[in-house]
């Protein structure tokens, strides 16, 4: 062999070494590790790996296989836990966590004749059907009388029946203030109650971006548990604030229900036990051991901000993570907890009992007098007298019930469901349900050779901008 033939061989060894490892690093051992995690059985008892199996959630999220390998099961008496024969589900993996069709519910002025159509599906006319029916009958009554004794002759008992109707024109502008000022209130606190939750999504975000820019030195199985506990803090939130039990008990009897320690309302029935399905978020992020004690707990998403700033303080200091990165970590656990309590806050507190009950009584009397101001000047007999009322009974109760309705924002005003689900489509959810190499968003942190290339070769040039207006 020559002299040459010797350096072009050993020359193809060396640039061919970096291409064999990136190969073992980007496929084999992705590959290696995903058969190796691979539990053997669900109900096996000779190992200590705990298998939350993938299904399909109540919000329509999967949970992928994952082998937690944790100490020797405990004994947990205190989480009763109903555990059937398990099968096999499709994956179905959702589309977009949003509502693609949100601007088809924001109407506008061009819209009356649909939102006619639709007056009898109308929430706030279901909830306030029983005065206005009450308000519309006592007004028809009252008219019926009057052209009773006005058409028998008691014409001078009929006019007593009349009143003014200057002082129903001055009690109007008062009680406007009343329901202005109570329906400004609770939105108020419906705006901020969505800012909570806006925060809410934004630091879950930087803090699982701060994680991943970390994660040499906060160690990949921590990364883990840290996006687990990150993913289920706004569902245990919003279980926390407006708890989502299954509806009875009787329902758990197929599934991998968990009994939480607090009651619940079924069929209106106060003191009924919670049952909560072990498959689904946020209760299958958990591992066994750590899900009791964060059931146990009496807050819950508390307890998942604690074991957060617990990850990040067993953090060991390396160049790299000091104690200024080690702060702004904690820093965003700390944001997190004064969103529970932001969330408290608001669910607790009412708006003053008092105002409410003030307002709701002079609201009634007016609306039941009123009618003894209009059957002076009513036409067609009488017969439009009690539709009216009606109608007026049904713009006043409205504003009255939409204050009542937005005053607490987490009990249906606000969608949690949508938040809670762009936190976990975000940091934890990938929709390649076959390689469980994590979020498609951790690509973003990880650039490869071909990529470099591919940005340093583009054109220095930019590309000019079209002019607005200008056809081509």
């Amino acid at each position: 062999m020559t002299n040459s033939s010797f350096i072009l061989l050993m020359g193809a060894i060396i640039f061919s070494a970096p291409t064999t490892l990136a190969f073992n690093a980007a496929v084999m051992s992705p590959l290696f590790a995903h058969v190796a995690s691979k539990p053997t059985s669900h109900h096996s008892s000779q190992t200590n790996i705990v298998s939350l199996n993938p299904t399909i959630s109540n919000t329509g999220l999967p949970v992928e296989d994952l082998a937690i390998e944790d100490e020797p099961e405990l004994p947990i008496p205190e989480l009763e836990i109903k555990q059937p024969q398990k099968k096999e589900i499709a994956y179905k993996v959702p589309a977009s966590f949003y509502n693609d069709n949100i601007n088809e519910e924001r109407y506008c002025a061009s819209d009356w004749i649909h939102n006619m159509k639709t007056l009898h599906n109308s929430t706030i006319l279901k909830q306030i059907k029983g005065p206005i029916l009450t308000i519309t009958i006592w007004s028809s009554m009252v008219s019926l009388v009057h052209q009773v004794l006005l058409r028998n002759g008691f014409v001078k008992v009929a006019a007593n029946m009349c009143m003014s109707g200057k002082a129903h024109s001055f009690l109007v502008s008062a009680l406007g203030l009343l329901l202005v000022f109570r329906t400004n209130s609770a939105y108020q606190r419906f705006s901020e109650g969505r800012k909570i939750w806006e925060e809410i999504l934004s630091v879950s975000r930087n803090l699982s971006r701060m994680t991943n820019l970390y994660q040499r030195d906060i160690g990949l199985d921590c990364k883990k548990r840290i996006y687990r506990l990150l993913s289920s803090f706004p569902y245990l939130l919003r279980h926390h604030i407006q708890p989502q039990c299954l509806e009875c008990k009787e329902q758990t009897d197929e599934l991998n229900a968990i009994l939480l320690p607090e009651a619940s309302e079924c069929h209106g029935e106060e003191n009924e036990e919670c049952w909560v399905d072990r498959d689904s978020v946020p209760w299958s992020l958990l591992p066994d051991i750590a899900l009791r004690k964060c059931v146990e707990s009496g807050n819950r998403p508390l307890w998942i901000c604690d074991r957060m700033a617990q990850e990040f303080t067993n953090v060991a200091y390396t160049p790299n993570f000091t104690s200024r990165e080690r702060l702004g970590l904690l820093g965003h656990v700390d944001k997190l907890s004064k969103c529970v309590g932001a969330c408290e806050r608001i669910h607790q507190t009412a708006v003053p009992l008092n105002y409410a009950r003030h307002s709701l009584r002079s609201l009634t009397v007016w609306l039941w007098t009123l009618p003894f101001a209009v059957i002076s000047e009513s036409f067609w007999g009488g017969l439009l007298v009690g539709p009216t009322v009606g109608a007026i009974a049904w713009v006043l109760l409205g504003v009255y019930q939409i204050g009542c309705n937005i005053e607490d924002p987490f009990q249906g005003t606000l969608r949690l469901n949508l938040l809670c689900n762009a936190v976990y489509r975000d940091i934890l959810y990938t929709s390649n349900i076959e390689q469980q190499h994590g979020n498609p968003r951790d690509s973003a942190f990880s650039m490869e050779g071909e990529e470099k290339e591919e940005w340093n070769s583009m054109e220095q040039t930019l590309p000019e901008l079209p002019l607005v207006g200008v056809s081509p």
